[in-house]
Order: structure tokens, then C-alpha cells, then sequence
């Protein structure tokens, strides 16, 4: 799933290409992706990208209006969804609804554009074209964004919801930005257990987790903005120290990283980093060593 640093990387290549140039049509391909219908995508024509920005996970793009009313094409591209930039396209001819990957393409009038595609069969990827972003469900439940918190902000989130702290970190109405990839990150360069318990983290744990958030996400988004859209998922890949490094030796200690099973996710960790040495055990076999 493209997480804070990955669409700020998307926002910034938009301001680069896309920004000045006039939209010639929005076109849906996959109904279900798009989530509002007022004003209806035939809006947005003519008008033009004045920018691009996101708000935690979600992409904004600013299209603006005739008097100053800007429309926002506002995105969450979920966990397999994409942006895929075109210098040009094969055919002029508007998309079809269909079972294909595109989900929305937005043409642009230098004959340049782009598409949001998504894999696999559980469609997720949501689109919104609003007059105002907090007019979008998601962007309104967003917590304090994790790369503005400063650490009395981010205390105050973190300690305001009780739970394991991988799951509270993840969670967008908490702390806008952090999904599961750079969670694992976070804890690690913190060195904390993906299970310790928010409300019993000492003020010294929470100021190494804030830390440890803007080190990773900071260093994250700077090795991405820049990139080409096609080449931000092996970016992200090449700079992870746990997450998907299952049975591989941690960079920091050449303990073995392990990880924990989930029905629809899985979390990685270092034991001599992060547990005391202690392997964590799947909460549906045993209970959890915290």
C-alpha cells in the first residue's frame, strides 16, 4: 500500500508534469471508484491542475476553477492501487467500463495524462472529486499528520487511544500517513515490540517513537520525491530494514528477522532489537510476549 512518503513523491512528480496543463477529460473506467457525483467528472474540463498535495494517504489533486472555486480530485489508491504518468496515449478513444486495471484516467491537453489502476480482484481504490477535501470521509477522520506532529501532538495521539502501539500507529485517525510497511520501520528504529501498550509507554519510549517516525518517514520521502511514478515501489523495497525481510539478517544486529501472521496482513520484527531477544508468537496459538 502506498504510504506518506510514496504519495507525497506522487504529488511532488504531478506539480512537475502536470501542473499549468489543462484537463480535456476525466474518464471513469471502474464505477465503483468513483464516489461522488456532484460535480460530476464533466467538471473538471478545461480547467486546469494547479497543483498536488495529499493529506496523510490521500492524494490531492487541485484542478482549478473559473473564479477561484478549485475542484480537488482526491484519491486513496488502498492497498493495491497505482498512478501511472502517460506522455501520450495509444488511442484517443474515451475507456470502456470493464473488468481491466484502470479505474480513472485523466486526460490532459497536451495529449499527456494519467491512469489509477489497481490489481488483483478486491477493488478498493477510491476517487472523489470535491469542492473541499474535508468533504471526503476519510480526509476528515485524519489524525495529526505524522511528519507535522511535533512530540506533545504526537504523545497526546499516541497515549489517546489504547492498544498495541503497531495498531494504534497505523491507524489514520490517530496518526495520518504510517501504514503497515513503515510501522514496522518506525518500531524497529524505536526498538519497541509491535505489541507494547500505548498507555503504558514511559515519556522516553514516546519521544524515541516520534523520533524514530520522523527519521524513517523523512528519509523515506527523501529518497523518493524525484522519482518516476514507475520507480517509487522499488525505491520504497530497497530501503527497508524489516518489512518483507522475513528470515533475512537485521542490518543492525544479524539477528533473523521474524515475523507474525495475520489473516489479511503480516508484521516483521527484530527479536534482539525489539523484544529482548524473546520470538513473538501468533496471538491465534499462544498469547503474545510483549
Amino acid at each position: 500500500m502506498p504510504e506518506l512518503p510514496e504519495v507525497e513523491a506522487l504529488a511532488a512528480y504531478l506539480r512537475e508534469r502536470a501542473a499549468g496543463r489543462r484537463v480535456e477529460r476525466i474518464e471513469v473506467a471502474a464505477l465503483s471508484a468513483l464516489k461522488t457525483y456532484d460535480p460530476p467528472p464533466t467538471a473538471a474540463a478545461g480547467l486546469e491542475i494547479t497543483g498536488a498535495g495529499r493529506y496523510g494517504k490521500f492524494l490531492d489533486v487541485r484542478i482549478g476553477g473559473p473564479s477561484g472555486d478549485d475542484l480537488h480530485l482526491v484519491v486513496h489508491l488502498a492497498r493495491a492501487g497505482w498512478l501511472h504518468y502517460r506522455d501520450s496515449f495509444n488511442s484517443g478513444a474515451p475507456l470502456k467500463p470493464g473488468k481491466g486495471p484502470i479505474a480513472l484516467r485523466v486526460r490532459l491537453d497536451d495529449g499527456s495524462g494519467f491512469d489509477l489502476t489497481e490489481a488483483g480482484t478486491k477493488k478498493s481504490l477510491a476517487a472523489y472529486l470535491v469542492k473541499d477535501p474535508a468533504l471526503v470521509p476519510g480526509v476528515a477522520r485524519l489524525g495529526p499528520d505524522a511528519l507535522a506532529a511535533d512530540l506533545a501532538t504526537f504523545a497526546e495521539a499516541i497515549r489517546g487511544r489504547k492498544g498495541q502501539i503497531k495498531g494504534v500507529l497505523t491507524s489514520q485517525e490517530v496518526l495520518a500517513g504510517v501504514g503497515n510497511a513503515y510501522s514496522d520501520e518506525i518500531l524497529h528504529a524505536a526498538r519497541l515490540s509491535p505489541f507494547a501498550i500505548t498507555t503504558r509507554l514511559t515519556d522516553e519510549q514516546l519521544a524515541q517513537l516520534h523520533e524514530a517516525v520522523h527519521e524513517i518517514l523523512t528519509d523515506a520521502v527523501t529518497r523518493s520525491v524525484g522519482q518516476r511514478a514507475a520507480e517509487l515501489k522499488g525505491k520504497k523495497r530497497s530501503g527497508l530494514r524489516v518489512h518483507a525481510r522475513t528470515g533475512l539478517p537485521c542490518p543492525v544486529c544479524g539477528d533473523t528477522v521474524r515475523e507474525v501472521s495475520f489473516a489479511d496482513s503480516s508484521l516483521q520484527y527484530c527479536p534482539t532489537c525489539q523484544t529482548g531477544g524473546k520470538p513473538l508468537a501468533d496471538r491465534r496459538l499462544s498469547r503474545l510476549v510483549r
